[in-house]
């Protein structure tokens, strides 16, 4: 396997490092300088988009106060305690979910002493280093480091299913449905009229949640102002709850299948953009 450059700067980004892990992924290189599908606008705004707004809605601790302005309090889990050492001894009634602010993907449930012991010991390491910097994730750098605990949402032993809702030009246009996170972890993508667009043809769809058109408002509402925004929902008895807003989808090096959706997305994002031509624009519609 190829050696890595060095990781980024808080400010630089490398194009050679977001080449070499688009084709470790994807085994093409990606259209940087003009891109046509999803992962490789992605990756473009890896390498450009220095938006000083993108930090502060991919905090999870800033993130909430912006929902709960835009969106009302009842769409923020409150926060039962924030610092940048999570205490030896548990302080909280089990379960409860251990987060970090400036990441993605570090996110702990505990459900006993254990998992609580287990928890200060990885979230030692999440406050060690800045996360994103191997993949070019400009963002996260910017994000002060620290810690957060949240009341467990899901019912039972199981984790809530989770809706991503993707939103180029301010239109919701996509919902990515994750099942069972904590097992056999799949998803199945649809439009907003709840048709299936991707996913193994043998998995039955999820049922529709009540809640999705105000999944669909609020995520249309939080991405305003932005060529795209992955926002995420859960849904606590039947009604939608926040989740965290997102940049880099999978950092652009999941595949998207299947692979007419990848063109498909990044024709509606090449149309968000201003002064596109009407040409994609209408590809996309």
């Amino acid at each position: 396997m190829p050696a890595f450059p060095d990781p980024p700067s808080a400010v630089g980004s490398s194009p050679l490092r977001i080449q070499l892990t688009y084709w470790w992924r994807h085994r093409r290189l990606a259209r940087l300088d003009q891109p046509m599908l999803f992962t490789e606008w992605v990756q473009h705004r890896k390498l450009h988009d220095r938006d000083p707004r993108l930090p502060a809605l991919a905090d999870k601790v800033l993130a909430k106060k912006f929902v709960a302005e835009r969106l009302g309090p009842g769409w923020v889990t409150p926060t039962m305690w924030r610092g940048r050492r999570l205490p030896a001894e548990p302080a909280w009634s089990y379960p409860y979910v251990v987060k970090s602010r400036h990441g993605c993907g570090h996110t702990v449930v505990i459900r006993n002493r254990a998992d609580h012991n287990d928890a200060v010991r990885r979230s030692a390491r999440w406050m060690k280093q800045s996360y994103g910097a191997w993949l070019d994730e400009w963002l996260y750098g910017q994000i002060d480091r620290g810690l957060l605990v949240e009341p467990f949402i899901g019912l039972g032993q199981t984790l809530p299913v989770d809706y991503k809702v993707f939103v180029f030009g301010g239109q919701a246009r996509f919902v990515q449905v994750h099942l069972e996170r904590g097992a056999d972890h799949r998803w199945i993508v649809f439009d907003p009229g709840w048709r299936r667009v991707s996913g193994a043809s043998d998995d039955p769809d999820p049922p529709r949640p009540r809640s999705l058109g105000a999944m669909l408002q609020a995520a249309e509402r939080l991405a305003e102002g932005f060529c795209f925004v992955r926002a995420d929902f859960y849904e606590v008895a039947g009604q939608a709850r926040f989740g965290e807003l997102t940049f880099y989808p999978g950092s652009g090096l999941e595949r998207v299948e299947p692979p007419r959706l990848d063109l498909l997305m990044g024709l509606l994002w090449s149309a968000a953009l201003p002064g596109w031509l009407e040409p994609a624009a209408r590809m996309a519609a």
